[in-house]
C-alpha cells in the first residue's frame, strides 16, 4: 500500500495551503519575464499550482500518486492557464528536449524523494535563469504546544513511539537542511526566507489533517481507528476550551538558482 492511499481527499480537504507571502516570493521570480513556465514536484492536490496560477503561462504537475493527481485535476480545473498532469514520480519526470521551466516548486515533499537524482535532472529542463524552491513548514506531528504534545503522545498510544511513514513503515528524518543540498546542486546560490504563520484549528480540521498524512492515516488505526477518533476528539475540545487549537509554524522558502 502507498503511503498516501485514503488520504487523498482528506489532503484536498484539511492540508494548511501556502502562505502568501511564499506566493509573492516565487511570483517575483518570474515576473518580467513574457512566458513563464512552472513545474511542480510531489504537487499533491496541486496547491503550489493553484496559488500561482495567476502568475503562470503554463504549469506541469508531477504527483506519482493517482488519487492525489485525481484532486489535483479538480482542483486546477478551468484555470485560463495551460496545465499538464503527469503521473510518475519526480525523479522519472521527462519532458521534451526543449522544455524549459522558469520556476520549479516541491513543497512538503522533498524528504520523499531522492534528492540527489531530482536536482541532477533538473539540470536538463530549466531556463538558464530558473529558480528551484523547496518549501514546508512540519507537521502537527513536529509543533511543540500543549495540544500537539497531547495529541501526538495519544498517536503513540496506538500506533507506536516512533513516528510512522504509512502502512509498514518508519519515518526516516532528513537530518541536512535543504539549503546545504541545493548548495552541492547547480543551483548552488541559495537564499532561505522564514515565514511565521500562525494556525487556529478545529477539532474537525485536526482530525481532518491527521487524516492526511502517512503517519496518522486512517488505515494504520485499523479497528481501532473510531475509538482513536472519539479520544482525539475529547482531548481537542478540552484544549480548545482551554484556550484554543493555535499553532506558530514557520514556512520555509529555500531559492537555489545557478551561480
Amino acid at each position: 500500500m502507498n503511503q498516501f492511499d485514503t488520504t487523498a481527499p482528506f489532503y484536498a480537504a484539511y492540508r494548511p495551503g501556502i502562505p502568501k507571502e511564499a506566493v509573492e516570493l516565487l511570483a517575483q521570480r518570474v515576473a518580467g519575464k513574457e512566458h513563464r513556465v512552472l513545474l511542480d514536484l510531489g504537487s499533491g492536490t496541486g496547491q503550489v499550482p493553484l496559488a500561482l496560477a495567476g502568475k503562470m503561462t503554463e504549469i506541469d504537475v508531477v504527483e506519482q500518486d493517482a488519487g492525489m493527481l485525481g484532486e489535483a485535476d479538480k482542483a486546477l480545473a478551468g484555470l485560463p492557464v495551460a496545465v499538464r498532469l503527469h503521473n510518475v514520480p519526480a525523479e522519472e519526470f521527462t519532458p521534451s528536449a526543449s522544455y524549459q521551466a522558469d520556476l520549479v516548486t516541491v513543497c512538503r515533499a522533498f524528504h520523499w524523494m531522492d534528492q540527489g537524482v531530482v536536482l541532477s535532472r533538473l539540470e536538463g529542463m530549466t531556463a538558464p535563469e530558473a529558480t528551484v524552491a523547496v518549501m514546508g513548514d512540519g507537521s502537527l506531528w513536529t509543533a511543540r504546544t500543549e495540544w500537539t504534545d497531547a495529541l501526538r503522545a495519544l498517536i503513540q498510544e496506538y500506533l507506536g513511539e516512533e513516528r510512522r511513514a504509512g502502512v509498514g513503515k518508519k519515518y526516516a528524518a532528513h537530518n541536512r537542511p535543504y539549503r546545504e543540498i541545493l548548495a552541492e546542486s547547480a543551483f548552488g546560490q541559495v537564499e532561505e526566507h522564514t515565514i511565521a504563520v500562525e494556525r487556529e484549528w478545529s477539532a474537525e480540521t485536526v482530525i481532518g489533517y491527521l487524516y492526511s498524512t502517512s503517519f496518522a492515516a486512517r488505515p494504520l488505526f485499523g479497528e481501532r481507528v473510531d475509538d482513536f477518533e472519539r479520544r482525539a476528539r475529547a482531548l481537542l475540545d478540552e484544549h480548545a476550551a482551554d484556550g484554543g487549537l493555535i499553532e506558530h509554524a514557520s514556512f520555509q522558502v529555500v531559492l537555489g538558482r545557478r551561480a
